[in-house]
């Protein structure tokens, strides 16, 4: 892309109002995450009997837990271990969705057929079931949560791109292509890999937030990343016994994960109507 129009695109998204809050959102928690164990004040895993379920006071600006581990801390660092989550398996499920449907789209026929019918068999299991099957075989953990939700993620890319393939396929640029002597490789790699980029980062933003929150679900149910991990589903778990007593900490996690996926929803949106020529 020509480096005046990467400009204008730019400047177009930070007028976006919501794309721009959401940019900001994003940066917040992508911050938190890099930095967040540098930040915090205290180990976020040693407990303090002496100091359980202490509430909010100096030493401790968001309280304490039944352990009397530092809040503040925990929804600090449990920020590393939710945004990487989320990030790492959007990012495996993309590439190997991405490369399933480029494939599928460009060969056409009868493989593109079979292609997309295992994936309406994948895509026809509700929710969390997929995820909570490989982790019912797997046991659960980190890495068994982040092969759960990139494999949950592979053929919703796949579809995606194969839809964008079918379309660019056909444009004369790749009939050119053709005539000039490119391979199949060579066509996918360097005309329409570039081509289908655009609708493919757009939904990474949106499936991040929706993978963090499949990950959280499976902590909340003790099925994934377990204690003292401070992730934020598995603290969610953690604090349902408090919720009359000490709700700051459900209230802590719950808002983390909420201004997150909100955060990358709305700066979804607004590469959504910058990168896409349709919409004003």
């Amino acid at each position: 892309m020509h480096r005046t129009v990467r400009k204008g695109l730019f400047w177009k998204f930070l007028r976006h109002k919501s794309g721009s809050l959401g940019l900001a959102l994003s940066l917040v928690f992508l911050l938190m995450a890099l930095f967040g164990p540098g930040l915090a004040p205290y180990d976020p895993s040693a407990a303090d009997y002496s100091h359980t379920l202490s509430g909010i006071s100096t030493q401790h600006w968001l309280g304490t837990d039944n352990f009397g581990r530092d809040l503040l801390s925990r929804t600090l660092v449990g920020a590393r271990y939710s945004l990487g989550i989320g990030i790492l398996a959007t990012l495996i499920g993309a590439g190997v969705g991405g490369v399933w449907g480029l494939w599928s789209g460009y060969a056409g026929g009868f493989w593109d057929s079979l292609s997309m019918r295992l994936v309406d068999v994948l895509l026809a299991f509700p929710g969390l079931l997929p995820a909570i099957g490989l982790i019912a075989i797997t046991g659960p953990g980190l890495l068994p949560v982040i092969m759960a939700s990139a494999f949950f993620s592979v053929p919703i890319f796949a579809r995606l791109v194969r839809g964008s393939t079918l379309q660019m396929k056909e444009r004369a640029y790749i009939e050119a292509a053709h005539a000039l002597g490119a391979g199949s490789r060579r066509v996918m790699r360097v005309h329409l890999l570039p081509s289908v980029l655009a609708p493919v980062l757009v939904y990474v933003t949106l499936r991040i937030g929706t993978v963090m929150l499949i990950a959280s679900s499976l902590s909340f149910l003790g099925l994934g990343v377990q204690p003292p991990t401070p992730e934020w589903g598995a603290m969610l778990s953690d604090a349902q016994l408090y919720l009359a007593t000490d709700p700051l900490l459900a209230i802590a996690p719950g808002l983390a994960i909420t201004l997150t996926v909100l955060g990358l929803n709305l700066l979804g949106d607004g590469l959504r109507d910058t990168l896409d020529p349709k919409l004003k």
